[in-house]
Formats: C-alpha cells, sequence, structure tokens
C-alpha cells in the first residue's frame, strides 16, 4: 500500500495541508491575540484615566474616605484584580486589597521597574511602556497591569491643603490590573477552531483526492498494466479502450499505436525470415526439383505420343503435363526472385530487347488472340543493362497484361521514347544517415515500392514515426499518427535521438524549421518540417541538372487494378490470380529495374486497363 500512486500523493497533499494550516493558524492566533492585547490595553487605559478623574476631586478635598471607598469599589469588580495608588516613594496609600496599604514596594518589583530602571525614577513614560503581562502563579491565567503617573497640577500646588512643591512633577502612581483569562479562553478557543479546521480539511481533501485518484487515475493505470501484460505475453493485438483527452489518455493511445506498429514490424520480420528462409530453400531444392520434374515432363510427353489411339490416358497424361509445367515455373519464380544479384551490364538496344521479348510470347499472345501494338522511338540511344534481366521484365509485363485481358481479346500497346527530366520528382535517394552515421532507410516500409527514409517525430507530449518518401521531390510520407496541417514536426534520428532539425535554417517557402540528413557521396539533403509543405532541395543533384531518360510504357485493355492495391502490387508473394500466380512477378521486376537505377510506376482504371511506365537513365552505371 506504501508503494502505490494514490497512497503517496494523498500522504503529500495531507503533509503540505497540515504546513500551511499550522503557519496559518500560527500567524492567525497571534494577530488575534494581539488584537484582543491591543484593545484590553485601550480599554484598562481608559478605566486607569476615568479612576484618575474621579479621584481628582477627593484627593483635592483630602476625602480619603471617598477615595477608599472608590477603590474598592472598583477593585470587586468582575476580572479586576488589583487597583493601588501609591505616593511618590513607593508607599501604597490606597489599595483594593487592604493588606497592602501602608506597605513599601520594592523599586525592583514588576510594576516598578520599568520607571526605575536606571536608579532615577523617569518623569515621563510612554504608554506603551506602562503596561506588563505577567503571571501571579505558574499555572494561574495571566495578569494585565498597566500604571499610570499622577502628575503634580496647577491645581495641586496652589490649593491651602497641600504640601507638595511645585518642583515636584510626579506625586504619585495608579496601578491597575485585570485578568486575562477572557483572552486566553478565546485565544484556546480559536486554537481548537482551527485545529479542527485543519483536521477536517486534511480529512475531506485526502478523501476528496482519493476519489479521484481511484476513478481518474488508479482504474487508467490499471487497464494500461493489464495491457503491458498482454502484449508482453504476446497479444499485440491488445487495444486499451478510448481513456479521454488527458496525459494517461495520450498514453493510452501511443500505447495502441505502438501494439500496432510492433504487430507490423513482427509481420514484416515473419516476412523478412520467410523471403530469406525461401530463397535458401529456391536455391537449395533448384536441382533436386528442376531434374525429376524434367524428366516427368519429358516421359510424360512421351507416354501421351505413344498412347495416341487410347483416349483413356490422354487427359491424365494432359494434366501431368501442364501441372508439371506449372509446377517448373514457380521453381523457376522463386529462383528468379532468389537470385537477384548485380546485373552484368553491356551497351544494349532497348528496342532490340523489347523484340526479343515478345518473340518469347507471341505464341501465347495469338492464342488469346491479344494484338500487339507498337510505338517504338526511331532513335533512341543505348542503354546500358543487362540484356537477360530486361528482358525478363519486359516478358514478365507482356505475360501480366495477357493475363489481366483473358481469353476474349485484346490490345497490349508498347511506347518508347527519349525525355529529359530535372531530379525534382525523379531522383532516389538509396541512401540516407544521420550526423552519428545512424540509416535511416526503412527496407520494411515501402512506399510506392520503394523503402523509405524513417525519422522519429514529437509532437506535443506525442511521439511516433514519420516514413519520407524515397523519390525527391514526391512528398507520399507516412505518418504513425494524425499530424495536423501546418504544424511543425519535431524530426530526429529513431536510432540514437539526435536531432535532424537545422535550428539556423528556415524553409524558404512557409519559413518553418528545415530538416537534413546525408546521401552519402552525394551531399546533404534538405526539406521543410511542416505537414503540408513540399519544400525539399537537394543542392547535389540539383547541380547535375536535367538528365535523359528512355520510357517504356507497357499498356493493356485488361481488367484493371483497383487504387487500393497499388501499394502492395510489388510486394513478394502478392497476386490476384489466386494458386494461378506466385506474386513474385513485380517483385522480381521492381528490384530489376532499382538495380537499373531506374524508376517504374503503375497507373490502371478498373475495366478499362493497366499501364507500367519504366524510366532508364541513359547514363546508367
Amino acid at each position: 500500500m506504501f508503494q502505490r500512486i494514490g497512497f503517496k500523493l494523498i500522504a503529500g497533499v495531507g503533509l503540505a495541508v497540515i504546513v500551511i494550516v499550522s503557519t496559518f493558524a500560527y500567524f492567525n492566533i497571534k494577530e488575534q491575540e494581539k488584537l484582543l492585547i491591543s484593545e484590553i490595553e485601550r480599554h484598562v487605559n481608559q478605566e486607569s484615566e476615568l479612576i484618575k478623574s474621579s479621584a481628582k476631586d477627593a484627593m483635592l478635598a483630602n476625602n480619603r474616605e471617598s477615595i477608599y471607598n472608590m477603590v474598592q469599589t472598583i477593585g470587586h469588580q468582575p476580572c479586576i484584580r488589583t487597583v493601588r495608588i501609591m505616593n511618590e516613594s513607593g508607599e501604597i496609600v490606597y489599595s483594593s486589597d487592604t493588606t497592602e496599604i501602608g506597605t513599601q514596594l520594592d523599586k525592583k518589583a514588576q510594576a516598578c521597574y520599568t520607571c526605575h530602571a536606571t536608579g532615577v525614577p523617569l518623569q515621563k513614560l510612554p504608554i506603551a511602556k506602562r503596561t506588563r503581562i505577567f503571571r501571579l502563579h505558574p499555572d494561574s491565567s495571566r495578569t494585565f497591569g498597566v500604571i499610570n503617573p499622577i502628575y503634580n497640577e496647577p491645581s495641586c500646588w496652589n490649593s491651602d491643603c497641600h504640601i507638595h512643591p511645585q518642583e515636584q512633577k510626579v506625586l504619585g502612581v495608579l496601578d491597575l490590573t485585570v485578568c486575562l483569562k477572557p483572552v486566553d479562553m478565546k485565544v484556546a478557543e480559536v486554537e481548537m477552531q482551527l485545529t479542527l479546521f485543519a483536521l477536517i480539511s486534511i480529512i475531506s481533501l485526502s478523501l476528496v483526492l482519493w476519489l479521484m485518484v481511484r476513478s481518474v487515475v488508479d482504474k487508467r493505470i490499471k487497464k494500461l498494466v493489464v495491457a503491458t501484460r498482454e502484449v508482453a505475453g504476446g497479444n499485440l493485438g491488445y487495444n486499451i479502450q478510448d481513456m479521454g483527452n488527458d496525459e494517461l489518455g495520450m498514453l493510452a493511445r501511443s500505447f495502441n499505436k505502438m501494439t500496432q506498429k510492433l504487430s507490423e514490424a513482427r509481420q514484416q520480420l515473419f516476412q523478412s525470415d520467410k523471403m530469406a528462409s525461401l530463397g535458401r530453400l529456391a536455391a537449395g531444392v533448384a536441382h533436386e526439383i528442376n531434374n525429376p520434374m524434367t524428366g516427368i515432363l519429358t516421359y510424360a510427353s512421351f507416354l501421351q505420343k505413344r498412347t495416341k489411339d487410347q483416349p483413356e490416358f490422354q487427359e491424365d497424361l494432359a494434366v501431368i503435363v501442364r501441372e508439371t509445367k506449372r509446377s517448373r515455373e514457380i521453381v523457376k519464380s522463386l529462383l528468379d526472385f532468389a537470385r537477384q544479384s548485380v546485373p552484368k551490364k553491356v551497351q544494349a538496344n532497348i528496342r532490340q530487347i523489347i523484340d526479343m521479348a515478345l518473340k518469347v510470347t507471341e505464341s501465347q499472345l495469338a492464342l488469346k488472340k491479344i494484338k500487339i501494338e507498337k510505338d517504338l522511338a526511331p532513335d533512341l540511344p543505348k542503354l546500358t543493362v543487362d540484356i537477360n534481366q530486361m528482358q525478363q521484365v519486359f516478358t514478365n509485363l507482356i505475360v501480366n497484361a495477357s493475363h489481366a485481358i483473358g481469353d476474349e481479346g485484346g490490345v497490349i500497346t508498347i511506347q518508347t521514347k527519349l525525355i529529359s527530366l530535372r531530379p525534382f520528382g525523379v531522383a532516389k535517394i538509396n541512401q540516407a544517415l544521420c550526423p552519428k552515421g545512424h540509416n535511416l532507410m526503412d527496407h520494411e516500409t515501402k512506399i510506392d515500392g520503394l523503402p523509405s527514409i524513417q525519422m522519429a517525430v514529437k509532437i506535443g507530449q506525442e511521439t511516433g514515426f514519420v516514413n519520407l518518401d524515397a523519390i525527391y521531390g514526391r512528398n507520399h510520407n507516412l505518418y504513425s499518427f494524425d499530424v495536423p496541417d501546418n504544424m511543425h514536426l519535431e524530426l530526429a534520428c529513431p536510432k540514437c535521438s539526435i536531432s535532424l532539425i537545422d535550428k539556423k535554417k528556415t524553409c524558404p517557402k512557409c519559413g518553418a524549421p528545415v530538416y537534413f540528413f546525408e546521401v552519402p557521396g552525394k551531399g546533404r539533403f534538405e526539406g521543410c518540417s511542416a505537414r503540408n509543405c513540399n519544400w525539399q532541395f537537394w543542392e547535389t543533384i540539383e547541380g547535375e541538372g536535367a538528365k535523359d531518360y528512355v520510357q517504356i510504357k507497357v499498356s493493356d485493355t485488361g481488367c484493371g487494378i483497383p487504387k487500393e492495391n497499388f501499394r502492395k502490387i510489388f510486394e513478394p508473394f502478392y497476386t490476384t490470380k489466386g494458386q494461378k500466380g506466385t506474386g513474385l512477378g513485380l517483385a522480381v521486376i521492381w528490384g530489376i529495374i532499382d538495380n537499373h537505377n531506374g524508376t517504374i510506376s503503375v497507373s490502371s482504371t478498373v475495366g478499362e486497363g493497366t499501364a507500367f511506365t519504366i524510366r532508364i537513365p541513359v547514363d546508367a552505371r
């Protein structure tokens, strides 16, 4: 219990309340006591002056009995302890306590010390110095006393019955003491009230805080703990229900996004492992499978010829031949995908490569009544390519187009032309490094078939990732969470967290901060960190100017591809042909074009057809 957040919060708040209320109570009690004492002082001084005024006429008339009766009457009033009148020598002449009359006060006593501290009686004494607070006994209530000098006035020294000379300044002192028990009781009452208030405050605040912690924090933290245990147990599909828009709600949403990304990463890792295993498997079993299948195909074909007059065998043998050929094509596709090696490039005429691919597929196209239309530019420059790989590209595209058209007939159009393009929107980023040399390329998350550039991004308290398009200037970026328009992103390396924002530079288009990274051998790449700004600048590539490309476009009049499948068609094992396809053809094509520093894109309309556009740089090496 002592380790729980709720207990720590309640204990902390309780301690703070105790300190605050105690400090408030202390100064409040002192202030109230000061005000009460001040009021008592004013009241007792007034009463002392009233006694002096009342006794003046009796003193002038030397009516001692009248003065005595007045002192006795006042002295027996509630809370009046003593009323004493002393002469200039310190002898008590009148007192409410008759036992004191005629006695001499010690000049060092509490009532006398203030005036006689210097050995010579003071002639004038400030009002503040006339008062005193003391206890008659340690266990008794406090007593407030005030001394009031009786000065020698003209009416005194001019009177016939008095003997006081004019030079005598002070004739005596009136000493009045009252008990402070009501004041002490009031102070004790205030202390009790403040103590009760402090206890009620602490209990109330602790109860409210406990309820808030229980409903707002404790239950939600338990949900987070349950979620982390589920994820730790391997359940990456576990989601936390919406917990509001505060920090814990944001944490829950971030947790859900994290588990989603982990699930995707696990799937990608599984896919990568599967592809690697497939490559090793294909390379290892190629000779073991191809040889037996060649034998099966040979003997099946031989048996077909020998049993021409036995139709009951012909159908079964035809199935064996057909399925053996299909198995051989599957193995060949696996080998093609597993053996995407460095191309052996030579100078070649792209028109001749296309003609070779058409010759290989002409029988299949003729059976399906597919017409080939060629629009080939006459004087295209030679390209530095791997002839066999490029022939495989065009063969696969033509075969795919024939499958899309079907058996009802259609048209495949092949166009070539020479184009000149500036690097913006065309140039491809193959490597990206942070200032510490960490690789930013993400080969698992692809954009339009190309590996992306991954950066960590932070907006307020929310963190995630952004995957940038690897084509300079295209900006088909992917975000792991919703990012508002015009938001400036805090970008950093996902491996070392070093900032990728250049604080000394701003976007010339919108004024937002600029992010940067290094492309080995090709200088610094810069871009705008604002969500909806597409400004980018690659100084080295821009300095090279426009480049010439040979563009080859293969289009068909087939069934078309839905737009939602565009991102998937270049992924390995993705196919729309069911059991008839392996899903490796376009993956192989993409790998070959990428190895030639070229690009491939697709456009399609369902029901109208599809077009694949390939661009190969003229000076590719």
